[in-house]
């Protein structure tokens, strides 16, 4: 038989649990902005939906983009979705990316790699569409 002093107990380790992850998610967008630097815009945009969409998917970014030991540096996540946005001719994004990309201290060499590796997965005419754009962002830092 169930007690009202088991059932306030019962409540309250309830309500604790549900303070704790709300406190651990809310986290998550703060602790976004720390490691990438800025606020994701899907981010952004998920909060002006849902609050706990947006702490999720900032969780979501901060377990990609938080450096482990052992694994890759933001340098190579970087060239890696670097190498994704030329590859899809997200131009945009490319150009962002590169600006991180210097940032990091890739070098030239590094981000022509990531360019011919696009240009192989992605095709010339994606290769032809996103190098101009690039190639003068990268003038542009003194590339």
């Amino acid at each position: 038989m169930l007690t009202v002093q088991r059932l306030c107990k019962g409540i309250l380790l309830y309500l604790t649990l549900t303070y704790d992850i709300s406190i651990i998610m809310g986290k998550n967008i703060h602790e976004i902005k720390e490691v990438k630097g800025f606020l994701p815009r899907s981010v952004a945009y998920a909060d002006r939906i849902n609050e706990d969409f947006a702490e999720g998917l900032a969780g979501f970014y901060k377990s990609i983009w938080t450096e482990r030991e052992g694994g890759l540096s933001m340098k190579q996540k970087h060239l890696i979705v670097f190498a994704i946005a030329c590859s899809n001719n997200n131009i945009d994004s490319a150009v962002k990316i590169l600006e991180r990309l210097h940032q990091f201290g890739a070098t030239r060499t590094e981000i022509s790699d990531a360019m011919m590796i696009a240009a192989w997965t992605g095709g010339i005419q994606n290769f032809t569409d996103f190098s101009a754009a690039v190639l003068k962002e990268m003038e542009n830092m003194g590339y």
